[in-house]
């Protein structure tokens, strides 16, 4: 649940904020004055603040000046009925989030706070770049001990002692935001702001003005002045995700910044200096780009300082079970209770797929897995049929009855569909007998159900039990 606390001196607008925002989600505390605020904030310890300025004892102002002093990373939005381009400046030295003018519009306003909470929440979330992670305190981590990762933990921790541009290159799914706050988490300006911003999936007309801001009336639908990511992000780090799908408009104005610091807001004139460490990240080659010249040579050399590529899942394969291992571990600690173990030809299986959505398919896949399987015990017939490439899934093999799936004739009913499907595969003799032994005992020597749930007919059921003398063992007739 998020904490969102609201310091405002008029009834009208705590009733208003209880009536839109007190929910299961958003656990809404109020304030009279700064000065209460700045008192229940170390008790409280909110995500967000949202704040008048003009309030009776300390103005907004000042209030946001003493909680920047406690909190670097407190976010804090400003509100007032009386906007001016000078409290505007202002708020923006101090570090505000955004600012908004009364009344204001209750869905727009919404969508701000949405996007404020996530931001805190990703400032909050602790990235380790170990390769294994010991400590449970980890929200998210950046997981391998292949040689492949040994080399961008390498280069994460050298480019983090650094104040350098970064440009990190992956297929999708690699974790690329993940190094890049990891990067911003174990550098100088850890206690500083940190914002996300994905290129590829704001409209390129409102690009701009979500990277630097707008005036008022600079565009139809332009109804208050604006502050952009860059002066939100005043001495933190911005990471701008799929960058190679920025336009030549925008890439100037990116080029700008990291020559000399400054900009100007969308029909602005005025020269806005910040300072801002960038982190950028893309799928695409950009040197191919320049070369068709769809994106700035002079902007890829500025971003390309120090490089770190991201190998597909595909080429560390060694990581696979520790990934498997941590993802279980991620959803036991989010669902409060004790992991789940995952047989060892289940991870075989996910070492053998080729992985085309990289670690954020195979956590999907866990988180899937996680949820259909009938034990504590991951077993191969809980993952996708794609992953197994049996086009045959948990969901549509046979079963005799509620009582008759234990792990063992679970897995052989799987492993016997499978066969039956694709002659190539071979079971193991020995492995074959222990699971025709399984359900014969789950069936309580019933050979009608056995083969049932071996998936195989009563005739090839009898063949292999006169073949592997389980008939003598068992004293079967």
């Amino acid at each position: 649940m998020s904490k969102l606390l609201l310091i405002d001196d008029e009834a009208d607008v705590q009733y208003s904020f209880r009536r839109n925002f007190d929910s299961a989600d958003i656990e809404l505390t109020t304030a009279s004055s700064g000065e209460e605020g700045l008192a229940l904030i170390p008790k409280l310890k909110p995500d967000l603040v949202l704040m008048d300025i003009r309030m009776g004892g300390i103005t907004g102002l000042e209030t946001l000046r003493r909680i920047r002093q406690m909190d670097t990373k407190l976010l804090v939005i400003l509100m007032t009925a009386y906007g001016s381009t000078q409290t505007t400046i202002e708020a923006m030295k101090l570090g505000a989030y955004d600012y908004l003018t009364k009344p204001f519009d209750v869905p727009k306003l919404k969508e701000l706070i949405n996007k404020a909470l996530k931001a805190a929440r990703d400032m909050k979330q602790v990235v380790s770049y170990q390769p294994l992670l010991e400590s449970e305190d980890y929200e998210q981590g950046v997981v391998g001990r292949s040689e492949p990762m040994q080399q961008v933990f390498k280069l994460i921790g050298q480019v983090a002692a650094s104040d350098a541009t970064a440009l990190v290159t992956g297929e999708s799914g690699t974790g690329k935001e993940l190094v890049a706050r990891a990067i911003y988490h174990h550098s100088e300006r850890s206690k500083q702001p940190f914002l996300a911003v994905n290129c590829a999936a704001i409209p390129e007309q409102l690009l701009e003005s979500e990277l630097f801001g707008h005036e008022r009336g600079s565009f139809t639908g332009a109804t208050t002045q604006r502050l952009g990511k860059f002066e939100q992000c005043n001495n933190g780090t911005i990471f701008l995700d799929e960058i190679g799908d920025m336009t030549p408009p925008t890439q100037t104005k990116i080029l700008r910044v990291l020559q000399s610091g400054t900009f100007e807001r969308v029909g602005g004139n005025q020269p806005i200096k910040v300072n801002v460490r960038v982190i950028a990240a893309t799928n695409k080659p950009l040197e191919q780009a320049v070369a068709a010249r769809e994106f700035r040579e002079d902007l890829f050399y500025r971003l390309n300082v120090v490089r770190i590529h991201i190998p597909p899942l595909r080429d560390r394969r060694d990581d696979i079970a520790l990934l498997v291992n941590y993802f279980l571990k991620k959803i036991a600690k989010e669902q409060d209770r004790k992991p789940k173990s995952i047989a060892t030809a289940a991870v075989k299986a996910l070492e053998k797929y080729h992985w085309p959505g990289n670690v954020r398919e195979l956590e999907n896949v866990i988180r899937r897995a996680h949820v259909i399987a009938k034990s504590e015990a991951i077993l191969p017939a809980d993952l996708p049929s794609e992953v197994t490439g049996q086009g045959v899934a948990n969901t549509s093999a046979p079963t005799v009855g509620e009582n008759s799936s234990s792990d063992a004739t679970t897995l052989a009913r799987q492993l016997f569909q499978i066969a039956k499907r694709d002659p190539k595969l071979k079971v193991l003799p020995a492995v074959e007998r222990e699971l025709i032994i399984e359900a014969l005992k789950e069936s309580g020597n019933n050979q009608v159900h056995a083969a049932k749930l071996l998936g195989i007919t009563r005739a090839t059921l009898r063949k292999r039990i006169e073949k592997f003398g389980i008939h003598r063992e068992m004293k079967i007739g």
